[in-house]
């Protein structure tokens, strides 16, 4: 420990005979200008612990001699502050915050430190601050500069002040005088690096004064608790403005936009950004520095320039090497291991995990040696994990900035320290074995390590190059590792190899070997390889009930994976009896708040789910949501996948406001654990989108059914199920959105890759096929649309019962196909069906049963059957305003519905307000062109006919024909119901010549 001053050993300042001199500093009567008086006994104290101070840290006799009165007589100049670089740029921040602290007028000592990384820019800004504080006028008397990078330079530039201000020539005279000062002085220690160094004890004694440090340790905050600031990286802008200063190149467009990605090459460090520009300025290469940085960085960052502007002697590449040697053998080692490793977010909990590693494998264990031989840095005596031992040593690194600790016990890297340090390994293969065995020792497989693992996915991309060189012992880690991160390719490879040793050393029916057969099928599964999968965990369910047992945890696990995999095929049937009996079993052995039984527990909700038993789901996901949040907290993923569980069958149920707000915070939680393209992620966002498409929020829909596509297509593949879901998604979004065209293609090819991965008969594929048949619809390819439709409901019965809400929903298709071919007879049983079933199955008040009751009355309609329409329509606009709020697209469909049918009825008056409001709310809602906004148009202006306001009617009837030939084609349904109405209201106008060849346009079209 260093010596320090007592309290006793302060320079105590007295109030004296104020008079010209002003009155004390605490007081006093005033007098004949004698000034403050001095403790000069504290004085000579501190003089013995500065002089003791020395003689510890190895400034002897010979180094002391060495500094003689002409060399600080040479060096005098020293004393002034110098200027700031005319090249300064931003940091308006930092500069702010230093006014703020140094304007205090609350009186006593104003201390600010700067600390940050070796090239940051710390002594410009304050010297930048110093510049600033003399403009208009002084703000500080007198300006001192101290190099505090070492007692020599310390002691040096103290004596340096003594002759500067000719009171005389010695530490303890400048320090005196500095005390006895009352005014507003500043002291600039700039460099003050050395943790050895105690820079307390070249303050002045006295409680007035203005002290500014710069350093790269960052605890030296501690002469400054309230009034310090890290010094990091520039604003983009200011560094961009930086370089092209440097570079003396003009600041246009075409130069900001490239020295905008030179800047991020060089994470807008300063000092880098000077030497980029001094290198540009020389040999005008602004155009092509960053290809040339690319191939010869180190010799780049090396490189000082020629002309500089301030007096910094070092380059980037110096500063750092200087720190590093100052550095003990094991924090080097352990700043070039973490070198290798990705530059932010590096866990500490992964040294710690790595030292309680253990095999049974000798041979295995005989290979880490390097890594065993590094971890015992961090071990105490007994052979355990010391956290003083490690904190120690990351100490030791952060006093220079070369590391940061950040709060949640991850170490952070500088991207250019990182590059440079890599440079200084001569041993790099070792080094990347060493800290590969390191990461691989660390990784575990229980559930609640799931955050770790996924922690560690950017350092494992960052490290390791090819997966196929893991060590075989370390393959099932790393495996989990890009399992968990969504990286399902890199696993299978791992996997497969893993499967394949383990065959050869254990057998084929040994329980690892069996273990590694789950995982691959695992994999298989989350890469949407369902039939491939299904064998595998067929095998393992069959091996592990004759080796363990049917009740033993691993054999129930293997029925919960073989019938996760009945699911994605669409073989519910088969998938339930094992849910169940998984289920009842973990209740059994485990208990009914196990984590397994809670999670078999969402299985059989998701299988009921499926099978549309949505009341049998609902209990089962919320009671697994409750159990969830008692056990693992609210934000834990587990937590977050039952909340989204719960959320479907709330969707499924038609509870679509009570879905949207539980679906939101998955997706925020999941982007800030698991991050913004990790296939959880995603899987929140579709299902958001989802919920807002059945909301009837198009807009807010479709951007992120768009960038799930995108995303899923870069991750998973163009032919992942999960991204042919996304493009389902999409496709469905833009039939709502009136983008018939563009939906087309997209559903056409999404039945193709179905039927070719999953087969005719997958439900998947016939929810394609019904997808594809209701963009025909809405295209008015109707004669297309009907036999898809008659083989999904004949397809779906088989498959899934006549009572599945699937089926009910083909059924509804076909109804709805029916009706529009003019087939109404045979679309109003299955309508009277579907009605009935729903109401048994979903409830009289749920959005099926209602668009069900919907599709009833327009076939009345159509039938002519007005009375019987009436009623079935008004309930449901009543009921969907209830449900779905006055403004939802179905609630004014509704609207529309029972308009047209007071429009057949005769009660036109009643008729008319209703089809000015669809218009209205459709033209907010959907923009004046979609294809209903024109039919809501098309209504008003029929009824407008009825009323006999054919003037109104007209320009009504032009637009939508016109909008209609250029959204729907010529040839359209839609567009020939356009034109029929047009002749018709032109006939009603008198103007026969103008009715006469739409007429027979329609007739000859619709021939």
């Amino acid at each position: 420990m260093h010596p320090r001053a007592s309290a006793s050993h302060t320079v105590n300042i007295y109030g004296g005979a104020g008079g010209i001199g002003g009155a004390g500093y605490q007081g006093g009567n005033g007098g004949a200008g004698e000034g403050p008086r001095v403790n000069y006994a504290a004085v000579e104290a501190e003089t013995f612990i500065v002089n003791n101070h020395i003689q510890i840290h190895g400034l002897g006799p010979e180094q002391q001699q060495q500094m003689n009165l002409s060399e600080i007589i040479q060096s005098k100049a020293l004393v002034r502050c110098p200027p700031p670089s005319q090249i300064f740029e931003g940091r308006q921040d930092i500069l702010e915050r230093m006014d703020e602290c140094f304007s205090n007028e609350t009186g006593g000592r104003h201390v600010y430190v700067l600390y940050g990384l070796g090239g940051s820019g710390k002594t410009q800004i304050a010297l930048k601050f110093l510049d600033l504080a003399n403009k208009p006028n002084p703000r500080f008397t007198k300006q001192f500069f101290i190099d505090a990078s070492s007692l020599q330079t310390l002691i040096t530039a103290f004596k340096n002040i003594a002759i500067s201000l000719e009171i005389g020539t010695t530490f303890e005279e400048a320090s005196l005088w500095l005390a006895s000062q009352i005014e507003e002085w500043i002291l600039l220690f700039d460099n003050a690096d050395d943790p050895a160094i105690d820079l307390f004890h070249f303050f002045p004694k006295c409680t007035h004064g203005n002290i500014i440090i710069t350093s790269r340790n960052p605890q030296l905050v501690t002469h400054a608790p309230r009034s310090h600031s890290k010094v990091g990286d520039m604003d983009e802008t200011d560094a961009i403005d930086l370089l092209l200063l440097r570079a003396v190149q003009e600041k246009t467009m075409e130069t900001t936009e490239r020295a905008s990605k030179i800047v991020k090459e060089l994470s807008c460090l300063p000092l880098a950004v000077i030497q980029a520009g001094a290198y540009i300025s020389k040999f005008n290469c602004l155009h092509r520095y960053l290809s040339i940085y690319k191939q010869n960085h180190a010799k780049l960052l090396g490189l000082h320039p020629e002309q500089s502007q301030d007096s910094y002697e070092w380059t980037v590449y110096t500063t750092w090497q200087i720190s590093f040697q100052k550095l003990s053998k094991a924090a080097a080692r352990f700043l070039q291991l973490c070198s290798l490793l990705h530059h932010d977010s590096i866990p500490e909990k992964m040294f710690e995990q790595a030292t309680t590693w253990t095999s049974d494998n000798g041979e295995e264990s005989q290979t880490l040696q390097e890594a065993k031989r590094f971890l015992e840095n961090f071990l105490s005596i007994s052979g355990t994990w010391d956290i003083q031992h490690f904190l120690d040593i990351v100490a030791e690194i952060e006093g220079y900035s070369l590391i940061e600790r950040n709060a949640v016990d991850t170490l952070s890297i500088h991207p250019l320290v990182q590059s440079w340090c890599k440079k200084t390994l001569d041993d790099e293969p070792v080094a990347q074995e060493c800290i590969t065995d390191i990461m691989g020792m660390s990784i575990r497989h229980a559930s609640d390590a799931y955050l770790f693992r996924i922690g560690l996915i950017s350092h494992v991309d960052t490290l390791i190059q090819d997966p196929g060189t893991i060590k075989p012992m370390f393959q099932a880690n790393y495996a989990h590792v890009y399992y968990d991160s969504g990286r399902f390719k890199e696993a299978e490879l791992l996997d497969s190899l893993m499967l394949e040793k383990r065959k050869q050393l254990l057998g084929a029916d040994h329980p690892d070997t069996l273990g590694a057969m789950a995982n691959l099928a695992a994999t298989y599964h989350r890469l949407g390889r369902y039939p491939e999968a299904e064998p595998l965990d067929s095998l393992v369910l069959e091996k592990r009930k004759q080796l363990l047992g049917a009740d033993h945890p691993d054999t129930l696990g293997a029925m919960e994976n073989l019938a996760a995999t009945y699911r994605e095929l669409g073989r519910y049937p088969e998938a339930e009896p094992l849910d169940s009996l998984v289920l009842e079993k973990r209740k059994q052995l485990l208990g009914a708040d196990h984590p397994d039984t809670l999670e078999a527990m969402a299985n059989l909700a998701a299988t009921y789910r499926e099978l549309g038993r949505y009341p049998e789901a609902e209990p089962l996901d919320s009671l697994v949501l409750e159990k969830q949040k008692q056990l693992l907290g609210a934000d834990h993923p587990d937590t977050l996948g039952a909340m989204a569980n719960l959320a479907a069958t709330y969707y499924r149920l038609g509870r679509y406001p009570e879905a949207e707000p539980l679906e939101s915070l998955v997706l925020e939680k999941r982007k800030q654990l698991l991050g913004a393209d990790h296939p959880d992620t995603l899987g929140a966002m579709a299902n958001l989108a989802a919920t807002y498409r059945r909301l009837g929020r198009y807009q807010a829909a479709e951007p992120l059914e768009s960038l799930v596509l995108e995303k899923r297509k870069q991750l998973l593949g163009a032919d992942h199920p999960d991204t042919l879901g996304a493009m389902a998604n999409l496709a469905a979004t833009y039939q709502e959105l009136g983008r018939y065209r563009e939906a087309e293609p997209l559903d056409s090819l999404v039945l193709e890759k179905w039927k070719q991965l999953l087969g005719a008969d997958h439900p998947d594929t016939l929810g394609a096929m019904a997808n594809l048949a209701a963009t025909y619809h809405r295209l008015g390819r109707y004669p297309e649309a009907e036999p898809i439709d008659s083989l999904v409901l004949e397809k779906r019965k088989q498959l899934l019962g006549a009572d599945h809400p699937d089926t009910l929903e083909a059924m509804a298709n076909l109804a709805a196909t029916y009706r529009r071919l003019g087939r109404y007879p045979e679309a109003e049983p299955l309508d009277s069906l579907v009605l009935e079933k729903r109401k048994q199955l979903l409830g009289a008040d749920h959005p099926d049963t209602l668009g069900a009751m919907a599709n009833l009355a327009a076939t009345y309609r159509r039938l002519g059957r007005y009375p019987e329409a009436e009623p079935l329509e008004s309930l449901v606009l009543e009921k969907r305003k209830q449900l779905l709020g006055a403004d939802h697209p179905d609630t004014l469909g509704a609207m529309a519905n029972l308009a047209a049918t007071y429009r057949e009825l005769g009660r036109y008056p009643e008729a008319e307000p209703l089809d000015s409001l669809v218009l209205e709310k459709w033209k907010q809602l959907l923009g004046a062109d979609h294809p209903d906004t024109l039919g809501a148009m098309a209504n008003l202006a029929a009824t407008y006919r009825r009323l006999g306001r054919y003037p109104e009617a007209e320009p009504l009837e032009s637009l939508v024909l016109e909008k209609r030939k250029q959204l729907l084609g010529a040839d359209h349904p839609d567009t020939l119901g356009a034109m029929a109405n047009l002749a018709a209201t032109y006939r009603r106008l008198g103007r026969y010549p103008e009715a006469e060849p739409l007429e027979s346009l329609v007739l000859e079209k619709r021939k």
